[in-house]
């Protein structure tokens, strides 16, 4: 009997945040973390309590330690966490310790020795380095301050790094981090220098001057550093100093690209995949709102007018996370005179949005973002990244072949070349919200700002159908029909959705993972039965006025081959040539069909509940029957999978005993406060 295994590719990068790091060392690192790592990885922050709880180790490829003070890492981390992230590392995993997280992942931290105010001494746990960290290697460090900030001189090793772009020497942002005390000697136990610092030391750095250095740890490896290769000169305020500071951020400007450079050759040295044409952030689009027919778009127009304030001659729809510039348009309208306003738009939030002219870290909050109302349907001059004629129309046909009465899901479209995230515009602004009828869908071309479920984001490249719908569920239901459903529905419109695409779609191995992830037959290796992930499903519900208003955010690799796989790529390998050439994939087409298929699943559900049929429905489509896995919260024990109850949705696991019988035992687990660690086989509550 041949087994199903998951692809244990490792998508996650996690940058620590929390106790003892400073929030502008984290900003710093997931910007330029996310531009040199972007589309192969998520890079996502991640805290102490996910470091001590979840199962993160199996879809980690680096663990980041940014700046801060070490000392509140060993306060939260010491023990368990430190016992986690060696394992971790030990087994083939990546660390990376910037500044703070070089003094934590070495055997001992020398701090300030001798002032009395700022002495930190004493042994690591983690023990990467074998030796000390000794700092501060130049004199001036304030806390919370640039005071000892400085543009230090690094000597980079071109034979560790092996790299033939890595500058002979080049200019980093420095502030109080240490010296590696005599890294040359620890040669023997796979340590590298991989630069030095040319100046003069404020400590005894023993021989040598190692600035930033390699340490092999059993099947994985760690870097860690003094200086902050990771800061941009371009994210430094040159008023947040002294009269010097300015001077400071313009030499680390002039070898911006050297600095560039020397990271993305120690990332590859740890193994990681680097994308060597750096990306840039792009700047958020205009959003376009339409509907299939006219009138809808003015029901949606009426709905908002109250909600709407005038300001300087400008219409402001002003909600809690965002804000809302109205544009409007009408059959009196030209097209010409649109596309002129639309281009004086992006004009103007490039004013508003910085990175437009300079790549650097940009709040999202305070862009105020266009939103145009259309009385017609957008042009493909207007979006050529998404054809709403094309969407449109696959929606009615799809409405037209439906066996039940399907009208809402997609009638109402807000589109966006480059959005913050879909889920965010539609379930952060709560006064938007609550005027959206139930299958108002917002979709995006690109996330620069995706959000996930727990830890794991979902890495939005341009390819990927990015969605989220509103559906408004009735009190009335929540017995017969409860919410929680509302994510095992999505995920069956997702992989019902593919594979009635069109016809040769009907085959194609795409499952569900319990709660609500969507993985496919690897099609690189389909004679290892081994599956990766292709789409991410995040439900969010309010209470409001007798009813659930709940946001479904929905990620699918489509077009795009990163970070895992695509359905292009299941299409290639597993249909027949003639359906490729004749129905290819097109995300408008996609997301006509899986809206259509999603209202007909819920449509059925307020009718009958999740009863016998939609069980079965939902379990010709499952990963995990009769899987057997390890209950942690339950002292290790082995269970069986044996499905989902039908009043509650709860992942029923049945006790195994001697020989793996069963005991006659069986639990029923929560998706809300547990993870399905599928690599593993284990079963986790989240705490």
């Amino acid at each position: 009997m041949s087994v199903n295994r998951l692809d244990p590719k490792k998508l996650n990068v996690l940058v620590y945040t929390g106790h003892g790091s400073t929030l502008e060392s984290v900003r710093h690192c997931l910007y330029t973390l996310r531009r040199l790592l972007a589309p192969s990885y998520a890079v996502i922050p991640v805290t102490a309590d996910m470091i001590l709880k979840e199962p993160w180790t199996s879809t980690c490829a680096m663990l980041v330690m940014p700046g801060g003070a070490d000392l509140g890492y060993c306060q939260v981390l010491n023990g368990h966490g430190n016992r986690r992230i060696s394992q971790f590392v030990q087994r083939g995993g990546a660390y990376l310790g910037f500044c703070a997280g070089g003094y934590y992942g070495s055997k001992r931290c020398e701090f300030e020795v001798g002032d009395k105010k700022m002495q930190v001494i004493g042994e690591r746990e983690l023990a990467f380095f074998p030796g000390t960290c000794r700092g501060c290697a130049f004199p001036g460090f304030v806390y919370s301050s640039e005071a000892g900030a400085r543009a230090v001189e690094l000597r980079a090793s071109k034979s560790a790094l092996n790299a033939g772009a890595v500058p002979d020497v080049f200019r980093s942002y420095y502030n109080g981090g240490g010296v590696f005390v005599d890294a040359e000697s620890f040669a023997d136990q796979g340590v590298e220098v991989l630069a030095s610092y040319t100046e003069e030391l404020h400590v005894d750095p023993g021989n040598g001057a190692a600035a930033v250095v390699y340490c092999k740890v059993g099947e994985g490896a760690a870097v860690l550093t003094g200086p902050h290769p990771e800061f941009a000169a371009a994210n430094l305020d040159k008023s947040a100093g002294g009269p010097e500071y300015g001077k400071v951020v313009d030499r680390l400007a002039a070898d911006d690209k050297s600095r560039t450079d020397f990271l993305k050759s120690c990332l590859s040295k740890l193994g990681l995949q680097v994308n060597q044409d750096t990306s840039t952030v792009p700047s958020l689009s205009c959003l376009h709102l339409s509907s299939i027919e006219p009138e809808y778009t003015q029901s949606i127009v009426r709905s908002l007018d109250e909600l709407i304030t005038k300001e300087d001659g400008k219409e402001l729809l002003k909600d809690l996370n965002d804000t809302f510039q109205i544009e409007r348009s009408d059959k009196s309208f030209q097209m010409q005179g649109l596309e002129e306003a639309l281009s004086d738009n992006v004009k103007d939030a490039e004013k508003t949005n910085t990175d437009a002219s300079e790549d650097r870290i940009i709040d999202y909050n305070a862009i105020v973002k266009r939103l145009m109302i259309h009385d017609e349907i957008p042009s493909s001059k207007l979006t050529p990244y998404f054809n709403h004629h094309a969407f449109y129309a696959n929606l009615k046909y799809y409405q037209s072949k439906s066996k039940e009465p399907v009208l809402d899901y997609g009638r109402h479209l807000l589109y966006g070349e480059v959005v913050t995230s879909t889920n965010t515009i539609l379930e952060k602004n709560s006064r938007l919200l609550r005027h959206l009828p139930t299958g108002f869908t917002a979709v995006a071309t690109i996330q620069v700002a995706g959000r996930g479920r727990g830890s794991n984001v979902w890495v939005s490249p341009a390819g990927a159908l990015i969605f989220s719908t509103v559906i408004r569920h009735p009190m009335e239901k929540m017995q017969s029909a409860p919410v929680v459903f509302i994510q095992y529905l999505a995920a069956m419109a997702v992989v019902k959705g593919i594979k009635r695409y069109d016809k040769g779609y009907e085959d194609l191995p795409v499952k569900m993972k319990w709660p609500n992830d969507i993985y496919a037959l690897d099609p690189a290796n389909p004679e290892k039965k081994q599956y990766t992930k292709i789409c991410g499903i995040l439900v969010n519900s309010h209470y409001s006025s007798q009813e659930y208003i709940s946001v479904v955010g929905i990620g699918i690799n489509a077009t795009n081959a990163l970070p895992t796989t695509s359905l292009n790529a299941l299409v290639e390998k597993f249909a027949s040539t003639s359906t490729l050439k004749s129905n290819p994939i097109t995300l408008e087409k996609l997301l006509a069909r899986i809206l259509t298929v999603f209202e007909e699943l819920y449509t059925r559900f307020l009718r009958v509940g999740f009863d016998k049929t939609f069980e079965e429905m939902y379990y010709d489509d499952w990963l995990h029957m009769h899987q057997i896995v390890t209950l942690e919260e339950e002292g290790g024990a082995r269970a069986r999978i044996k499905g989902i109850t039908r009043d509650y949705g709860l992942l029923l696991a049945e006790e195994l005993g001697w020989e793996d019988r069963p005991t006659g035992k069986v639990w029923q687990l929560q998706s809300d406060s547990n993870s399905f660690d599928f690599f593993r086989g284990l079963v986790k509550r989240k705490v």
